[in-house]
């Protein structure tokens, strides 16, 4: 029973290992074409070293990649992802392409430099180096270094409207107004004075004229005289701290009781000269 249970352990080990065994590339080859479809260059890649000398591409040269994709039992697969890369390895820019596999794992991609991908990276006088990339769900995946390849320089980017927006800009320089000149103390002492000047005088009049208000603070007209001294009051603290909608919503309050006691002066007042009332 032991050994049966063995047998069959070892059984589903060797199966998993087979199932997640690498992928390999048959028959992989590469062939460079000029514009008018003549051959310029046809090779098989070896996956041990690089073909030399690198490839060399022109302005409108085609480079067409064919290869089969097979797992360890020889049967042609299709990975779930397959892709070349183009690295520039001195300036580190990179490109990724995607290339079509069929379900017999047969693939191809052709690279026309007369229309370029969007997905080649800028280029210069460095080679860039091509790795082909396999990634599959039930299989390991695996990495080629297939060539490195030679492609015309890429002509500068043109300049996007917006690119002077992301630049350092130079330093903003404020230019503030400059502090303003107080007057001499004694300029402004004089002016004080001048100000103060008529409130002396009236006060000066009524000491002189000495008006008689006996009934100012009687009960009919103190009521008034204090919401009176209520609205000053509110200006002042509108000028400290109220809001002008404040002050709108207050006055309109003080207003009502304003209004009757004002009421009730005036007609005191009346009663008084006509003799009706002594208070």
């Amino acid at each position: 029973m032991v050994g049966a249970l063995s047998w069959f352990l070892c059984s589903l080990a060797a199966a998993a290992s087979a199932q997640a065994s690498g992928l390999t590339l048959q028959s992989p080859r590469f062939t460079i074409t000029s514009a008018d479809a003549a051959q310029l260059r046809s090779e098989p890649i070896s996956v041990a070293h690089k073909p030399t000398p690198p490839l060399s591409l022109g302005p409108k040269d085609v480079l067409k990649v064919t290869f089969q994709v097979l797992d360890a039992d020889g049967k042609g697969v299709q990975p779930h992802q397959t892709f070349l890369r183009f690295y520039d390895a001195v300036s580190g820019e990179e490109g990724v392409q995607p290339v079509k596999v069929t379900a017999g794992g047969k693939a191809k991609f052709e690279l026309n430099m007369a229309r370029p991908p969007a997905s080649l990276p800028p280029t210069g006088s460095n080679p860039l180096k091509v790795s082909l990339y396999l990634g599959s769900f039930v299989h390991d995946p695996s990495e080629h270094e297939l060539f490195d390849l030679i492609v015309p320089p890429s002509q500068s980017p043109a300049q996007h409207p917006d690119e002077a927006a992301f630049h350092s800009r130079p330093e903003i320089v404020h230019t503030f107004r400059p502090e303003q000149k107080l007057p001499p103390k004694f300029v402004s002492a004089v002016f004080t004075l001048l100000l103060a000047a008529p409130w002396v005088v009236l006060l000066g009049l009524w000491a002189h004229i000495r008006p008689q208000v006996p009934h100012l603070f009687s009960t009919s007209i103190a009521p008034f005289i204090a919401t009176l001294g209520a609205f000053e009051a509110l200006l002042v603290w509108y000028w400290v701290d109220l809001h002008l909608g404040q002050v709108l919503l207050y006055g309109a309050l003080l207003s009502i009781p304003t209004a009757l006691t004002g009421r009730r002066a005036l007609a005191a007042v009346g009663d008084r000269r006509l003799g009706k009332s002594s208070k």
